[in-house]
């Protein structure tokens, strides 16, 4: 979590460097356009790891059929987490902070994380 007055994208290597030392090291980063950038990608390819951020259009540089396609390629695999992020706004309040410091903030979305995570066990095994 960080203030919203920072831009998410340069915290992205930060993210993925500490699964890099992991028994599973990540093997592909799936991100939205907000990661576009050439550290990002430098970042990606000297860890060896596979790109999976969407692709934006530049000044100057429209988007080519292929990578159009890959957005779209790409989108079908990131809307799996980013439902969580759209039940939380529409259901939660998730979308503005409650709290004027970082730490309450990450602590609340933690809980309401965990809450959200109880309330589908709880309906995925009701009918088992």
């Amino acid at each position: 979590m960080t203030p919203a007055s920072h831009h998410d994208s340069p915290y992205l290597p930060l993210c993925v460097a500490g699964s890099c030392h992991t028994k599973e090291p990540i093997k592909k980063v799936f991100a939205d356009k907000g990661y576009f950038g050439k550290p990002n990608r430098e970042f990606l390819s000297i860890n060896k790891i596979e790109d999976g951020i969407m692709r934006k259009a530049t000044t100057g540089a429209e988007l080519t059929e292929y990578e159009t396609a890959r957005n779209k390629a790409i989108s079908k695999v990131r809307y799996i987490v980013e439902q969580y992020f759209g039940l939380s706004h529409l259901y939660n309040r998730a979308y503005r902070a409650r709290f004027p410091k970082l730490i309450k903030n990450a602590l609340d979305a933690l809980f309401r994380q965990m809450a959200f995570n109880l309330f589908r066990a709880s309906r995925i095994l009701k009918p088992a």
